[in-house]
């Protein structure tokens, strides 16, 4: 088999349980019969991209057809790439570019000037022009005291929410507050209840069905979280995982924060994915309680369409750089541009001056929401600067409120 015999085209919804058993062989996976049926439902709402070696499904990438916010409150089309699989027959052999290749004229065609994705393997994606566009810390709290905090909670009342109520009330907060990030997903109705209020955690069967906590009237915060049972011989205290925490102030996530810590027969709190600049470890009175366990890449973001993807982002500061921009997938993006921007305006346009920066595609993914400075990159020798302080320029133009975060795992 070569390459050239692989055809690489839609994937007909007839081929998704194909795609399906292609998937879980690649990922050595038997998901229960609920998620298997959960999978082919999303499937078909899917974009579906298959590699076929004749008539064998050699290949499949899916994306889902999400929304993401960008810096400014503005947001773009962005789908999200999963279930990519290529056979272990046929690895190595131009099938997963293929498919991506195939992706990216999609997106440019339909008007998605960006893609995402969680990378399981990310030393692949990077050579697709996908660089860490928003990243997570990790945080376990030692709950068998009272959690120690410098600032007093909000003092409204906390309720729990029936989990087959939450996307009414939870839905429209989160769609009025994640326009304050970068990075957040656009959450439907149905992604609420199949993916954050699912009954049974696909992971871990010992963790509790989804509970949710509420703030306020009208609402100031939630937290959606599950507990397990310690086990006595093992001397493991009970677990409270927070999957989800949204607050409007730094004294409503107190609130938050100490009603979780103080939840019976439990003695400890993990959140494996809060913003890196999130204020609980800023307010927690002893670190040596509230512990930053881990910091990783979380979203991984692509940009198709470069020019599109600048003009939707907001400008803090002006800038007027001339990027000489690298991208082998995708050589509409490639050459010399000169990026003149500032709060009032925007031009992206071809210019043959020198380049007062070099970089390549995945980098200016990597800086795009601000996720990292371009003056970072430049120190680890990542992006050239050829023209004193452009990087310096080009970081306060890109500058952001906030660090962008993504919890939404796909």
């Amino acid at each position: 088999m070569n390459a050239r015999s692989v055809q690489i085209r839609e994937l007909p919804e007839s081929d998704i349980e194909r795609a399906l058993a292609l998937a879980y062989l690649v990922f050595h996976e038997s998901p229960r019969d609920d998620r298997r049926e959960h999978h082919r439902e999303t499937l078909a709402g899917f974009l579906r991209i298959g590699a076929y070696d004749g008539a064998e499904l050699v290949g499949f990438a899916g994306a889902h057809p999400f929304s993401l916010s960008v810096p400014g409150g503005g947001e773009l089309p962005c789908p999200g790439l999963t279930f990519v699989s290529v056979a272990p027959t046929h690895r190595r052999r131009g099938v997963l570019s293929g498919m991506m290749g195939e992706l990216f004229t999609r997106c440019a065609r339909e008007g998605a000037p960006l893609v995402a994705l969680w990378a399981s393997e990310a030393s692949i994606y990077g050579r697709f022009g996908f660089g860490p566009g928003t990243y997570g810390a990790s945080v376990q709290i030692d709950s068998r005291r009272p959690l120690a905090l410098r600032i007093a909670p909000d003092p409204r009342p906390l309720r729990l929410i029936d989990p087959a109520d939450a996307p009414a009330l939870l839905g429209p907060y989160y769609e009025r507050t994640r326009t304050r990030r970068a990075g957040r997903l656009a959450r439907t109705e149905a992604w609420w209840r199949e993916e954050w209020l699912v009954e049974k955690d696909e992971d871990d069967d010992a963790l509790s069905p989804p509970r949710v906590v509420a703030l306020g009237d009208p609402l100031a915060g939630y937290a959606v979280y599950r507990t397990k049972s310690g086990d006595e011989e093992a001397r493991t205290p009970g677990l409270v995982r927070v999957d989800d925490l949204e607050a409007d102030t730094p004294e409503a996530a107190a609130a938050l924060w100490s009603y979780l810590t103080a939840i019976d027969l439990t003695g400890t709190v993990r959140s494996w994915g809060l913003p890196v600049d999130d204020p609980l470890p800023l307010f927690a009175a002893d670190r040596d309680q509230v512990r930053v366990t881990e910091c990783f890449p979380a979203l991984w973001v692509r940009l198709v369409d470069v020019r599109a993807a600048l003009a939707a982002r907001s400008w803090a500061a002006p800038v007027d750089v001339v990027l000489a921009v690298r991208d082998e997938q995708v050589p509409a993006n490639a050459g010399r541009f000169r990026l003149i921007a500032s709060p009032d305006g925007f031009s992206y346009a071809p210019t043959a001056d020198d380049p007062d920066l070099v970089i390549e595609a995945r980098d200016l993914a990597t800086v795009y929401m601000g996720a990292t400075s371009v003056q970072a990159l430049v120190r680890a020798g990542l992006v050239g600067e050829h023209k004193q302080d452009a990087a310096a320029m080009l970081d306060t133009a890109l500058r952001t409120e906030a660090l962008p975060h993504t919890v939404d795992g796909f």
